[in-house]
């Protein structure tokens, strides 16, 4: 199938798609920055506070899923507009929640379009250019969460320390309005594909192929967040560096994300399995190394660069699930997204299991570094199980 025309070129159809994945960048994780504000702000304690963080990620996992099914007939331009409509209004109620019972509403709602449009974004930028670019196209859509881990992040949480939290919400739902526009000018149309129904996207669950895959995302990427959860605790009990350290290496890690959405989608278009079997490998050792990295700020720093360029394997994993999935890639593509939401919540959640038992800050890393091996031996079977279909006459 030929690469569909844009209105004003590719560049410019990416750079839409990937101003929506700026703007979800920063919602999901300005908060994090943000907490002691928000608990000051409603008299409640910080952990308290996080339970916006958690309904935002459950808003995830669920939407991903869900509105990719019931949404299957609307074109897929429509549908991104759809959900980034949803995702500005969830953040500009979320800036005036009067409760923190609401804004956990709200940011749950907030997170539904989530998946969905990283989902559908990353099948409009594969359908704008030719097949041998296609994961090269997704890295450069998801340039826009790299991004923001760069900029986004550090000045939305800056400017939300020094005026208000909610501002930070406020300027989030300006950055979706601005996206709206462009992707109603920019993205090209999609035609609905012949066939598609919700019946035909939830055929994409009765494929264990693409169970396996997402397993690999959830598991494996786990490690990553299991080091990044607690970069800041760590960078300065572990590493004895100030507090200024922290938005420093936080922007390190932005900056290896950018350069692992680049070369990642490069190297994928070239040998896809190959490059899953790599970057895998990459990530275990590189994670398992902040245990010993993690005890100085500048080692660290130089770690977690390299943590951050481990993303490389999102486009790769998005090409994997749109090979497996057959004529149903629209819901695998969005539950991808999901997966590694998942990876996140579980990476955290092990990251914190390891510090409270005792074993110190930099356990992180080898926990990552567990995880990722798990990931590899679901990747094992996966190839293993697709080699032996193969051989079947």
């Amino acid at each position: 199938m030929p690469p569909l025309k844009t209105p004003f070129g590719i560049s410019f159809a990416l750079v839409a798609l990937a101003l929506g994945g700026f703007g979800i960048g920063i919602g999901e994780f300005a908060i994090m920055g943000l907490l002691p504000e928000v608990a000051t702000s409603f008299a409640i304690t910080p952990p308290e506070a996080g339970h916006a963080i958690s309904a935002y990620a459950l808003g995830v996992v669920i939407g991903a899923p869900v509105l990719t099914i019931f949404l299957a007939r609307v074109p897929q331009k429509a549908m991104l507009i759809g959900l980034m409509a949803a995702f500005t209004l969830g953040n500009f109620a979320s800036a005036f929640a009067p409760n923190p019972a609401l804004l956990v509403l709200f940011r749950f709602l907030s997170g539904l379009p989530h998946g969905a449009y990283f989902g559908i974004a990353s099948l409009v930028a594969a359908a704008v250019v030719p097949v041998d670019r296609q994961a090269q196209s997704i890295g450069k859509m998801m340039l826009g969460i790299s991004l923001s881990n760069v900029f986004g992040v550090p000045l939305i949480t800056w400017l939300g320390q020094g005026l208000s939290w909610r501002t930070a919400f406020g300027m989030v739902g300006v950055i979706g309005m601005a996206t709206v526009m462009m992707l109603m000018t920019l993205v090209p149309h999609v035609p609905v594909k012949e066939g598609a129904s919700p019946k035909q996207e939830l055929a994409a669950l009765a494929i264990k192929q693409v169970w396996l895959t997402l397993l690999v995302g959830a598991i494996g990427f786990g490690g990553m967040f299991a080091v990044y959860s607690y970069i800041a605790p760590t960078l300065t009990q572990a590493a004895g560096a100030p507090a200024w350290s922290v938005p420093v290496v936080m922007s390190v890690f932005g900056i290896g994300m950018i350069g692992g959405s680049m070369i990642g989608g490069w190297l994928a278009d070239r040998a896809l399995h190959a490059t899953l079997w790599g970057l895998q490998v990459f990530n275990v050792v590189v994670i398992g190394s902040f245990y010993w990295a993690g005890t100085s700020f500048a080692s660290a720093a130089i770690n977690i660069l390299f943590v951050g360029f481990g993303v490389a394997i999102v486009p790769a994993m998005q090409m994997r699930l749109m090979e497996v999935a057959k004529k149903a890639q629209s819901l695998a593509a969005s539950l991808n997204h999901a997966a590694l939401n998942v990876g996140n919540a579980m990476g955290a959640w092990l990251g914190g299991l390891a510090i409270a038992g005792g074993f110190g800050w930099t356990s992180t890393g080898w926990v990552g570094a567990l995880l990722g091996l798990a990931g590899m031996a679901v990747f094992a079977v996966s190839m293993t199980l697709e080699a032996r279909t193969r051989e079947r006459p």
